[in-house]
């Protein structure tokens, strides 16, 4: 399963931190990469940055016209999960959901109604208030563990500098 997301309504002057964390979370998290809704070339280059640091393939790829995105990926057969608190709740369609390419819709903003049809699924975790870095964070472990694969084990090849677990302070080697 290929797990692309697309930040929609990203604010330049209001959701850099959230949308790079959106982004960092995508990434450790085993997404491939994510589509920008905006002309924010600081996100992509905290995040490619980020990449080249730590390691992996992830990309940022910003856009300018997010239907046509949508709509491209299911044409390849790709389907589309919009995540709201207003959803039916992930463990209801997680089954649905794993076998196919998935391309994740975080909104920024209130996002335009239009997203609510296009979605094969408007997914909620819980539907209450909530950070989209922490539903995005809970739907990428839960697809990726019912999937038989642990994203909070994942090793990533390349990059310049490795975390070395450890159970008191702080173990960074360089590659």
């Amino acid at each position: 399963m290929r797990i692309v997301v697309l930040r929609l309504g990203h604010r330049i002057q209001r959701d850099q931190r959230i949308t790079t964390h959106v982004g960092l979370t995508a990434r450790a998290l085993g997404a491939e990469g994510m589509l920008l809704d905006s002309d924010d070339t600081g996100i992509e280059k905290s995040l490619n940055e980020a990449t080249a640091r730590w390691g992996g393939s992830f990309y940022v790829r910003r856009i300018t016209n997010w239907k046509n995105e949508v709509k491209k990926w299911k044409e390849t057969g790709g389907k589309v999960m919009h995540l709201t608190m207003y959803g039916i709740n992930l463990p209801d369609v997680t089954h649905e959901i794993l076998s196919h390419d998935l391309l994740i819709v975080v909104g920024a903003e209130k996002v335009p109604p239009e997203i609510y049809d296009l979605a094969d699924w408007n997914v909620a975790v819980g539907n209450q208030p909530h950070s989209e870095v922490a539903a995005l964070a809970i739907v990428l472990d839960r697809l990726q563990k019912a999937s038989g694969k642990d994203p909070l084990k994942t090793h990533f090849m390349g990059g310049e500098l490795k975390i070395t677990p450890s159970r008191a302070g702080k173990e960074v080697k360089s590659r």
